[in-house]
């Protein structure tokens, strides 16, 4: 035996509870890397593992030694897509060092199909703090790999100079190694296919105000894809791109997510699993519905006619919420919005409130703003939220993943926390674990979403696309709330009907009604800001209605029936005993939905929304497969 075999027989091989899934270790001229195989099959080639501070330099690192444990841990979610998780992993610990002897231990988390890591710096010195300067992790995948991927937009670009925002258009199946739109990589999450092998999602969880958020790099042929920290133009130049924290310190994990098929990239639980609550809540927040006039009749609604009448539809509909968007302070002030409320209440709906993150780093003149950037403004804001009942708010254009940003996210939760208030974020990053880490974060944006139907024909034309693309990309990893499900045939204000001069006006939907039923299945978050309006009580189908009376916003359980990404997706989510069973086709070829497959599947009778000869069709008596064309979709309620 060689010195190089003897030294690669040392090194440790981790698995996952059932073996199934491997993480391997070779050390390459002083390079420590890793590699993921799952089911004999390597999905994930020998990477760099290392990263470089302004004390100590981890590029390169031996293993000294390992331990490792397993872990059985349960607990509950309960406002994200499975309620109870019973979670079984190893626990293992690389104690490395580099070249002078300075320790640096990596820890990994296995489940049957998740590969997390992480690393720990120690306090081995005087020094009580470090800055990371660079992050070596990387991803290197075999030759014939595609991606499904989102790139990183430029710093300050679009409106109003407030990106980044994870609001870019994905490109499915590209090949390994094509460059991005903007040359500054790809959006957390990843998806991989590695040729007929299997599938990998790359992600990250767990950070929090002590680290930034981070992004893959563009491909590099002998690395692959590394982590890439934020942009310095980002947030107008505010705050530094370097990350730091007190030692001991850990960074945040990285996460894979392996499998033959997709149905562990939809089903898994790993951002949560890894994570802890930040801080613990005295207060009950209730998840639901809610109307929204701004989406479907913009700005102009924000007047209180308007307002009223979506208070109204709310009530109608049974939802508890009603979210007034930006503007609401010069409308009403604060006076009118204490009388706004009241009506609201007396007709049992809540109210969420819209604020702009924004202070001094874009230019957003939507109001109100100078206000959640402030700690001494929002303080006094939020005591006055909580003590006229409001209960959440949707902040918006925040434009950035360095820390200083991530801090400003993570102040805005704890403020609310303490008077009550759930929040929402738009124009944001992406939610990294926060379902567990914040109890009163309730989903955030970040995806290219509803409003976009509403501002350009190419996205209504996409719609099924994004449909069947988001359950194994952005919302297999979080709540994501993109205010979908629309019920106008043209989204505007009049649906359709001419305005002056006999011209009809308004984004044309190209989805059945059927499918946008099945969008409240698909996108999963806890307060679904819906898109009908008023009109839709009278000029929409009865059975849609009633369906969106109905439908829950959390689920007890989620699992892929069938899909591939952006052509076609089968999911099935459980709430209580009530499995519901939701499908879209955005391919040219029909997808079939085999109606009594499912309920043998499922356990019970279907109830089913599909399209009929004339629209919208509702009953128990179709039993044959269900054939759905191009831009169509189907529910199955199934008890």
């Amino acid at each position: 035996m060689n010195l190089l075999t003897l030294l690669l027989a040392l090194l440790p091989v981790l698995n996952g509870p059932d073996a199934r899934l491997q993480v391997r270790f070779t050390e390459d001229g002083g390079a420590l890397r890793y590699s993921v195989v799952y089911d004999g099959r390597t999905l994930v080639e020998p990477s760099l593992l290392g990263l470089q501070t302004n004390e100590v330099d981890y590029s390169a690192l031996t293993v000294v030694s390992s331990d490792s444990e397993t872990l059985r841990d349960t607990y509950t979610l309960n406002r994200t897509k499975v309620f109870r998780i019973d979670h079984e992993a190893v626990r293992a610990v690389l104690h490395c060092q580099n070249p002078q002897g300075r320790p640096l231990d990596i820890e990994w988390h296995l489940t049957g199909h998740d590969a997390a890591f992480r690393y720990c710096i120690p306090k081995d010195t005087e020094t009580g703090s470090v800055r990371v300067l660079r992050e070596l992790s990387a991803f290197r995948f075999p030759e014939g790999t595609s991606g499904f991927l989102t790139p990183q937009s430029d710093a300050m670009i679009g409106w109003k100079r407030s990106k980044p925002s994870y609001e870019e258009f994905y490109k499915l199946d590209v090949p390994l190694g094509e460059r991005s739109q903007y040359g500054h990589g790809f959006t957390f999450p990843c998806l991989f296919r590695v040729g007929e092998e299997g599938w990998v999602l790359v992600s990250e969880t767990g950070v929090d105000s002590r680290y930034c958020a981070s992004h893959l790099s563009d491909y590099d042929p002998r690395e692959g894809y590394t982590v890439a920290f934020p942009m310095p133009e980002e947030n107008n130049g505010n705050g530094t791109v370097e990350p730091a924290f007190a030692l001991p310190g850990r960074t945040p994990w990285r996460t894979l997510t392996v499998g033959t098929d997709l149905a562990p990239i939809v089903e898994t639980t790993i951002p949560f699993d890894v994570v802890e609550p930040r801080y613990t809540t005295t207060r009950g927040y209730r998840y639901g519905k809610s109307s929204w006039s701004w989406i479907v009749w913009q700005d102009a609604s924000m007047n209180r006619e308007d307002q009223i009448a979506f208070i109204d539809l709310s009530a109608a509909m049974d939802w508890p919420y009603i979210l007034i968007d930006a503007g609401w302070d010069q409308e009403f002030g604060h006076a009118g919005m204490e009388e706004l409320v009241r009506y609201a209440r007396a007709k049992g709906v809540d109210v969420f409130l819209w604020y702009s993150s924004s202070g001094w780093w874009n230019d957003i003149v939507q109001s109100p703003t100078d206000i959640m950037c402030d700690p001494i403004a929002r303080k006094a804001e939020m005591r006055w939220m909580e003590s006229i009942g409001i209960k959440g708010i949707k902040v918006d254009f925040f434009g950035g993943d360095k820390q200083e940003t991530i801090r400003l996210y993570e102040h805005i939760l704890s403020d609310a926390d303490d008077h009550g208030l759930m929040c929402i974020f738009h124009g944001a990053t992406l939610p990294r674990g926060w379902e567990r880490m914040y109890p009163n974060y309730v989903g955030s944006e970040a995806v290219l979403a509803s409003e976009n139907l509403v501002f350009g024909q190419v996205h209504c034309d996409l719609e099924s696309q994004n449909a069947a693309l988001h359950p194994f990309l952005r919302n297999s990893v979080g709540s994501m709330e993109f205010g979908g499900v629309f019920l106008n045939k043209r989204l505007d204000r009049r649906n359709g009907e001419p305005g002056r001069g006999g011209r009809i006006s308004g984004t044309i939907r190209r989805t059945t009604d059927a499918a946008e039923l099945a969008i409240a299945v698909l996108y999963q978050n806890p307060i679904q800001n819906f898109a009908i309006t008023p009109n839709n009580l009278t000029d929409a189908p009865a059975e849609a209605i009633d369906f969106l009376r109905e439908v829950p916003t959390t689920w007890d359980e989620t699992r892929l029936v069938d899909g591939y990404p952006g052509r076609y997706i089968i999911l099935a989510r459980r709430a209580g005993t009530a499995w519901y069973v939701a499908a879209i086709n955005a391919g040219e070829q029909p997808v079939s939905l085999d109606v009594r497959a499912l309920e043998a599947r499922f356990g019970g009778t279907a109830r089913v929304l599909s399209t009929g000869k004339e629209g919208l069709q509702s009953g128990t008596a179709a039993k044959k497969p269900l054939s759905l064309p191009k831009d169509d979709g189907a529910v199955l309620i199934i008890r």
